[in-house]
């Protein structure tokens, strides 16, 4: 049976680590911000984000849509900060995210290409609630990623993604490319070396089953999506 943590000395203990955890993050994010020299994010355009998008929506317009190798769930992007989708982009036009056709369709797009995607597929960003009363209990694990990503999932700094509701097979895959390296940050670096495996699905399985959650911006129709 793993180890879940509720009551009173859960948050007791979620305050101390996560105000220790957020030091670390925001003075990282700080030092990057300082000493990178990039011109502010670009404001997106949702109407050209759409007409550019058709290609996205090939994978993340479908419900259930799957990576084929290595097998995992294409991420929900409907909800998600449009600052957090930038720099995904970012990082998979560079060599910060190994992903080859991701890559390959990132590197086609401007800076303000990237903009006007985000802020289509983000749509209404999600907001922070109390957990639901038929929330999971929260593993003890959660403590490390609350700071930044919040106890319920839903961050509210826009550089760090939101968890609540994404697929539990991809937060997986998360973890473990960011513990193996297949993707570069030195926050998650950090962060994720101190998750055990064996706490990865309590993690994944917690946060996929949160609310509000992220959802699918569902392509229009055709013969490709019928029956989906």
């Amino acid at each position: 049976m793993r180890k879940v943590v509720t009551g009173m000395g859960f948050w007791i203990r979620l305050g101390l680590v996560s105000a220790f955890a957020a030091g670390f993050a925001l003075a990282g994010a700080s030092t990057f911000a300082q000493g990178s020299g990039e011109a502010p994010v670009v404001k997106g355009d949702a109407v050209h984000g759409k007409a550019i998008s058709y290609t996205c929506l090939g994978c993340h317009g479908v419900d259930g849509y799957r990576n084929a190798y290595p097998n995992y769930s294409v991420p929900k992007l409907v909800g998600q900060h449009p600052e957090y989708l930038i720099a995904a982009l970012q990082e998979y036009k560079g060599d910060q995210r190994s992903h080859l056709t991701m890559h390959s369709q990132a590197s086609e797009l401007s800076d303000q290409d990237m903009a006007d995607i985000a802020a289509y597929f983000s749509g209404t960003v999600l907001q922070p609630a109390a957990a639901a009363a038929d929330a999971p209990p929260a593993p003890a694990a959660v403590a490390v990623c609350a700071a930044c990503h919040g106890a319920t999932g839903v961050s509210v700094v826009a550089n760090y993604p939101i968890l609540a509701g994404q697929h539990a097979d991809y937060l997986k895959r998360e973890i473990a490319e960011y513990k193996n390296g297949g993707r570069k940050n030195p926050i998650m670096a950090g962060m994720s070396a101190t998750i055990k495996d064996s706490d990865i699905d309590a993690l994944a399985d917690y946060f996929s089953k949160m609310k509000p959650a992220l959802g699918t911006l569902h392509r229009p129709f055709s013969i490709l999506t019928a029956g989906r």
